[in-house]
């Protein structure tokens, strides 16, 4: 498997109940470092909060280093023992996920065995998605009661008043330097037909819209539009789509309209509507292609793959190497059969890997069965040293081999639960793959272009192009047994295909 450089940092949050079982910062960061090491990430920062409350962490300096390093790109993602050592607040944990998805950086929770750099762990983001979409539509529905009401009233639903225009004592009234700026847009726009060239003139006169911007075409479009000018104020007329402040037009019987002071003649509106209206008719809309493996298609040579848009062929601009893009779906979705070598092999995979992460349990949980003797020892030994039953040299001889097992013990437990970390998430990961690779390639012809275009996303590291054949390299491909000869022995390929198969399904 071909890995990419990530730079991570590790949050560290220990409470008082884990230091006393013998879980130190120290011994939490060690875990994580071994973790990203087996990952081949770069560790970059490290983020403690000692002696802190977790109830709540967002306001903490700490917290706010972190979440401005996640939105600059120092780091892409965060290592953690568990999610309630990041946040014990649920609020606050769905805003950490979120900004963690907008910034495309990953959480990696050790414990729940989550991280988000895998194919299993991307449900962990839906699941954060959907609990943090329920809350925002739970606000947003009683926000949205209240907006009919407020509208039928008059009252203002919150933002700006339009340009041209000024809230005054809960009336809408025209503002003393804009309305003549709004007025002149109508009658340039009377007299060119055009809104870029409104917006030049606009510009070339000194005039700039409230923000202090230069005037666009898309500006003075969508003030043309608004009804308020020619004394219609329209409300309740759009909502919100999405998180995104995306928003559409309502059904027109709900609008309300009230009379507000005109700056222009309803005359003059529906003259520069019709103008608008007409130009868009002539104006067709062009449909921009994503291609299915787009940023994943490699020509041998190394450098990147595009499709032309006069062309049906991924092109290497370098070599001139190419590919029509039906056969490389074509291969893709042949691989998508034979996955995996049959169903024995995937189930003796699976198995050994839970026999490799039971093994290392078991070993995790006698040292920790012996570390907590260690320390029943020592604690012993002190007391009877205190006590006046061993002199100082006594306890000094049995006092140092104890010391002394434990700092191994401690030295080893970190690297053992990264190990298993490791493990376990990567089983999971695979699982996923497992559990419905085969599937895909049943339904594959049935699924949409988006649905197979994520699918390709989040099992696919890039396809490689040469001359003779097309490697595929995938994400969390197991590594195969000896007698699965069908399928080469580098774990990160699905297999190779000849040229002369591809013009053979062409």
């Amino acid at each position: 498997m071909r890995t990419s450089h990530k730079r991570v940092g590790i949050w560290i949050r220990v409470s008082t109940e884990d230091q006393v079982k013998g879980e130190s910062p120290e011994h939490h960061e060690r875990r994580g470092r071994l973790y990203a090491e087996a990952k081949e990430w770069e560790v970059v920062e490290v983020y403690r909060l000692d002696a802190l409350s977790g109830k709540t962490v967002k306001e903490y300096p700490e917290t706010k280093r972190m979440l401005a390093d996640i939105k600059t790109g120092h780091i892409t993602g965060l290592i953690f023992s568990k999610l309630a050592r990041l946040a014990r607040n649920t609020r606050e944990l769905l805003e950490f996920a979120e900004v963690f998805r907008d910034c495309g950086a990953d959480l990696i929770s050790l414990a729940e065995s989550i991280d988000t750099s895998t194919p299993a762990g991307r449900l962990f983001y839906t699941m954060i998605a959907a609990m943090a979409q329920w809350e925002r539509e739970e606000i947003a529905e009683r926000i949205s009661a209240s907006v009919p009401i407020r509208a039928k009233m008059g009252k203002p639903l919150g933002g700006q008043a339009s340009f041209g225009y000024q809230w005054e004592d809960g009336k809408l009234i025209p503002h003393p330097d804009e309305a003549p700026i709004r007025k002149l847009m109508y009658e340039l726009f009377r007299e060119h037909k055009r809104k870029k060239t409104v917006a030049r003139i606009l510009n070339e006169r000194g005039y700039r819209t409230r923000k202090g911007a230069k005037f666009s075409d898309t500006t003075i479009g969508r003030l043309i539009e608004d009804p308020t000018a020619k004394g219609m104020r329209r409300a309740n007329y759009t909502k919100s789509t999405n998180s995104t402040k995306a928003w559409t037009h309502k059904p027109e019987h709900e609008w309300v309209f009230h009379e507000v002071p005109a700056i222009v003649s309803e005359e003059v509106w529906e003259e520069c509507n019709a103008i608008l209206t007409t130009r868009k008719g002539t104006r067709p809309i062009a449909k921009r292609v994503r291609h299915l493996f787009a940023g994943r298609t490699y020509c041998e040579c190394g450098s990147k793959m595009y499709v032309p848009s006069n062309s049906p062929k991924y092109i290497c601009a370098n070599c001139r190497n190419k590919i029509p893009t039906e056969d490389l779906e074509t291969i893709f979705h042949e691989q998508l059969r034979d996955f995996f070598c049959s169903p024995d092999e995937i189930e003796h995979h699976l198995s050994s890997f839970s026999n490799s992460i039971a093994a290392k349990e078991d070993v995790l949980t006698v040292l920790q069965k012996e570390r907590e003797k260690v320390v029943t020892r020592t604690d012993k030994l002190y007391e009877l040293y205190q006590e006046g039953g061993i002199d100082k040299r006594g306890f000094g001889e049995r006092y140092k081999p104890l010391q002394e097992r434990l700092e191994q013990i401690d030295a080893e437990l970190p690297q053992l639960q990264a190990e298993v970390d490791f493990l376990k998430i990567t089983q999971i990961s695979q699982n996923e793959i497992v559990d419905h690779a085969q599937d895909l390639y049943a339904h594959w012809d049935n699924l949409t272009s988006d649905d197979k275009r994520q699918i390709v996303e989040a099992i696919t590291d890039r396809l490689i192009i040469g001359k003779e054949e097309v490697e595929i390299e995938l994400y969390y491909a197991p590594t195969p047994t000896p007698k699965c000869n069908s399928t080469p022995q580098n774990a990160g390929i699905l297999a190779t295909h000849q040229h002369g198969f591809i013009a053979a399904i062409s």
